[in-house]
């Protein structure tokens, strides 16, 4: 069988872990100064160290053609899917979606052997330093994957001055199933439904933004959604960037398009489905430039796409069933939020004063 042409990992780099979620782990590739061009010289031992990146790239420096670039190697759960299967997924669903700008973009890698035993026994020694997340804890890569996954590097490194935001844009538009009278969206009303049980079982409650205040014609509101934004160092400038993006325009566009995910449509197990959901699911990253006249950069992650396998069919329709039928959409639950959604401000307005 032909090898596929594809990139390989330098085996001389050097990984320093970034970050982890619940199904992934990312690192920053970096070589030794003296093979700056990657080669891969297979005398050349991988090794990895949990940074932080600033504390260890003495003597290193980032491959040639690697830079803007971190790796993703995925982790050993129940749900996890083969980064082939992701990138395919990607490149067939996604991609024709966005302009390639707009993309936190992937590609396939290969990886040095022994690499992924290198890593979790660097995971393992975080454990017992007490450097790795606790809830993370137990969790390790899967050594029966072969490749690797570049992802776009929206991280600030070897940028002073540069900012980066985060923010997820779910549910633009209202969910198609929702009741005629509501005064939630989606979102809203999913987030008064959570913080009534935290309320109730004494935990914190989680404050932001309405989402539908990041694709309203109105300055003020985007403003308003700003300061709930992760990273958010000024306000203002972010509120600019954001009023009728482009990115955030063609994210709504989809959304309005691939609006069969109620309770109706086609199966909860389908690619419409899934495209549907995957789209309501996804991580906007704005990087700005301490420069005004500077680049910035807008581009939407997370987007593999979302499968109703292993129960989450359900758990869609479930939560859907739950918000009609516990009154969260219509506000007949007294959640005493202090974030007004901007669906029920709108209806406040337009409602005449006596």
């Amino acid at each position: 069988m032909t090898k596929p042409n594809m990139l390989e990992l330098p085996a001389g780099a050097h990984l320093i872990y970034l970050a982890e979620g619940g199904a992934n782990v990312i690192y920053r590739i970096l070589v030794s100064s003296g093979n700056s061009t990657g080669q891969n010289h297979k005398d050349m031992p991988v090794t990895v160290s949990s940074g932080p990146a600033s504390d260890a790239t003495d003597g290193y420096s980032i491959p040639v053609g690697l830079k803007g670039k971190l790796l993703r190697l995925r982790k050993e759960t129940s749900s996890g899917i083969p980064y082939q299967e992701i990138a395919r997924n990607f490149d067939r669903c996604i991609r024709p979606l966005f302009k390639p700008e707009e993309l936190v973009d992937q590609e396939l890698v290969c990886l040095p052997r022994g690499l992924i035993q290198l890593c979790n026994e660097q995971l393992l020694a975080a454990e017992r330093s007490g450097q790795r997340p606790k809830r993370r804890q137990g969790v390790y890569l899967s050594a029966a994957e072969p490749f690797g996954l570049l992802i776009t590097d929206m991280t600030t490194f070897g940028s002073p001055g540069t900012t980066l935001s985060e923010l997820k844009p779910k549910w633009l538009v209202q969910s198609p199933s929702a009741p005629a009278s509501s005064r939630r969206c989606r979102t809203c009303a999913l987030r008064d439904m959570k913080n009534h049980k935290a309320r109730k079982i004494g935990n914190a409650e989680e404050t932001s933004f309405c989402p539908l205040d990041l694709v309203t014609d109105r300055f003020e509101n985007v403003l308003r959604a700003t300061k709930f934004i992760k990273g958010c160092k000024d306000p203002a400038r972010l509120a600019k960037v954001l009023y009728r993006n482009s990115t955030m325009q063609r994210l709504l566009t989809h959304q309005k398009s691939m609006r069969d995910v109620g309770l109706h449509g086609p199966s909860a197990t389908s690619i419409e489905k899934s495209l549907g959901m995957t789209l309501r699911d996804c991580t906007m990253f704005i990087r700005i430039p301490k420069d005004e006249t500077g680049r910035i950069e807008v581009r939407l992650g997370d987007l593999d796409l979302k499968t109703g396998a292993g129960g989450k069919a359900k758990y869609w329709l479930d939560l859907e069933h739950r918000l009609i039928d516990e009154g969260w959409y219509t506000g007949a639950r007294n959640s005493g939020s202090a974030i007004e959604c901007a669906l029920q401000a709108t209806r406040n307005h337009s409602q005449p004063s006596i």
